[in-house]
């Protein structure tokens, strides 16, 4: 192995932060990143010698190959937690303007919204995995959020709590507990996974993701972040009292004003439960 991916390995190995997720994917960044550096011809790099040169370098040859706008500033909020780690954070530049990245669009024309269709779920033999199906349906999780939950402390009464180790990015987060189906499937899930997870005792999360995915291709079911999108539009339609315009819904531009100050406080809620922090992705789940 060559010496940059060792100690960037071992970087990843000493500092655990943020979810499991999270860390995984930070680490599959920087190794393609320390890949990239060595074709691109810095073949003598160790950890502590970053520069801006090779940011620049890296941010270039990422532009020239069209890399998807997302993708480019995930590597950069690796390349940033990279640089503070070995006390270097000047080395990168607070604003990805200053490379030239573009601003992400967060448009999206096609409706992304998934129903969990029952006569497939049935198909879905391990019960743990019907659970987790069943609160990404009711609460908008993500995939690594509902197989990690642990619902007895999760649940607060009329609040869903979410733990940080179970979510992208080390956030906790709080998900109003609304409707009688809410609560059903929690109580269902607190039955099944008594007082731990809904990862059986005998299995890590990369054992029960692996069969999640498996499961699902097997049942039909495919795409499960749509269910995110669903909950999204159904909380937007509560919030507001009308369709997203993802949804069929009137277009933001065609508000009235009162309309257009119910928009806004819904996408602010919405995008708190869903975990995002950024009131613009809300455009990819409600449309604009």
């Amino acid at each position: 192995m060559r010496r940059l991916n060792y100690q960037l390995k071992q970087l990843c190995k000493r500092n655990r932060d943020g979810s499991y997720g999270t860390q995984v994917q930070r680490e599959r960044v920087l190794t393609l990143i320390a890949n990239q550096l060595y074709e691109l011809g810095f073949r003598q790099m160790h950890a502590k010698s970053l520069k801006p040169k090779h940011v620049e370098a890296l941010v270039k040859h990422w532009l020239s190959r069209e890399i998807a706008i997302g993708t480019i500033k995930n590597r950069m909020a690796a390349l940033r937690w990279w640089a503070a780690k070995v006390g270097k954070q000047n080395v990168v530049a607070r604003s990805n303007a200053h490379y030239g990245i573009p601003h992400r669009q967060y448009a999206n024309s096609a409706n992304c919204a998934k129903i969990l269709e029952e006569e497939k779920l049935v198909r879905v033999t391990d019960p743990h995995l019907r659970m987790s199906l069943e609160l990404q349906r009711e609460f908008g999780l993500r995939r690594e959020e509902a197989i990690k939950i642990r619902p007895h402390l999760a649940d607060k009464g009329k609040i869903l709590w979410l733990k940080p180790s179970w979510t992208k990015g080390g956030r906790e987060r709080e998900i109003p507990i609304r409707t009688e189906e809410q609560r059903a499937v929690l109580d269902k899930a607190r039955a099944l996974a008594g007082k731990g997870s809904l990862i059986p005792a005998h299995k890590n999360y990369d054992g029960q993701l692996g069969l999640y995915e498996g499961q699902c291709i097997r049942a039909g079911l495919s795409k499960m972040h749509g269910l995110r999108h669903a909950y999204a539009q159904r909380r937007f339609e509560e919030l507001t009292g009308f369709l997203a315009p993802i949804a069929g819904g009137p277009k933001r531009k065609a508000l009235s004003d009162d309309q257009r100050a119910l928009d806004k406080k819904a996408r602010a809620v919405i995008s708190q439960e869903l975990g995002h922090n950024r009131l613009r992705i809300s455009i990819t789940y409600l449309g604009s």
